[in-house]
């Protein structure tokens, strides 16, 4: 008996099945498909085959940045999304406000973050009618990890999403940041954090200079010097495009409110970065 696959000229016979090389724990036992997924995968046929994340070649955001300053916070983001290795978007934004006092940055699969951004938006402008005051900083960010949570089962499947989130507390009178994990773990970092594939890069530069004390204009300096820093070490993070005028996404937020900087303002700091004595990442 032959089992015959939708291409003719590839076909397999059951009389060739060859259990042998198998462990107990290997053994494919009486699933024919899962025999012909560990010994010819190739004659699988395709409505059989799982698709994964990198199959559907979804569009990626990477690296973001939040850090602390004296007055508030910065938030910051490359503007590049991959799809494989492939560039599927050259000036996404990265990071959008949460509300007047809080800003979200993302980084994974990038539909799934966007539609995330938009119904947390939602839910924090909801509770504030309902409730006629502004949920409390706690509280946001404790929404943005159910949210997050809720992921998950995409997140197995390879479609993830991990955000930054960062404010101004209205209560507490300071800047606070807050990261997550795939499983909606939140922590409250109490100087900055980066996340996404060149977050390593992007760190390690913020370390070097960072302070609390920072004024507002050091602290989007070095900002925009760890993106510049990890896009000259990660594939996946956009540096500087001089030809198409693309720079990073910075906010700042502060007591006033949350203040997305002008396209022109970060152009001009950023070729002032590139053109001193330390370019960003070299």
């Amino acid at each position: 008996m032959k089992i015959h696959t939708k291409r003719p000229i590839q076909q397999y016979t059951l009389d060739r099945m060859d259990l042998t090389n198998y462990s107990p724990t290997t053994d494919p036992g009486t699933s024919f498909v899962d025999y012909l997924r560990s010994s010819q995968p190739d004659l699988i046929p395709d409505f059989l085959n799982g698709i994964s994340a990198n199959e559907l070649n979804v569009p990626h955001a990477t690296t973001v940045v939040a850090l602390r300053f004296k007055d508030g916070v910065i938030m910051a983001g490359d503007r590049r999304a991959t799809a494989g290795l492939s560039i599927a978007h050259r000036k996404m934004d990265k990071v959008l406000p949460a509300d007047s006092h809080s800003g979200i940055a993302i980084a994974g699969t990038a539909g799934i973050a966007m539609e995330l951004v938009k119904l947390f938006q939602v839910q924090l402008e909801h509770y504030e009618k309902m409730a006629g005051t502004e949920l409390s900083f706690e509280g946001k960010a404790n929404q943005l990890s159910f949210m997050v949570r809720n992921n998950l089962p995409m997140a197995m499947q390879g479609l993830l999403v991990v955000p930054l989130f960062a404010g101004y507390d209205l209560a507490a009178k300071q800047g606070r940041v807050f990261s997550y994990d795939a499983t909606g773990g939140r922590y409250e970092e109490y100087d900055f954090t980066a996340t996404g594939s060149g977050s390593v890069h992007a760190r390690n530069w913020i370390k070097a200079s960072y302070s609390t004390e920072l004024s507002r204009e050091e602290a989007v300096d070095l900002a925009i010097r760890s993106l510049f820093a990890a896009a000259d070490e990660d594939a996946g993070t956009g540096g500087p495009d001089l030809v198409r005028k693309i720079f990073p996404t910075v906010a700042v937020i502060t007591e006033e409110g949350f203040d997305s900087l002008e396209d022109n303002e970060v152009e001009e700091r950023a070729i002032a970065l590139l053109s001193g004595p330390e370019q960003g990442g070299r």
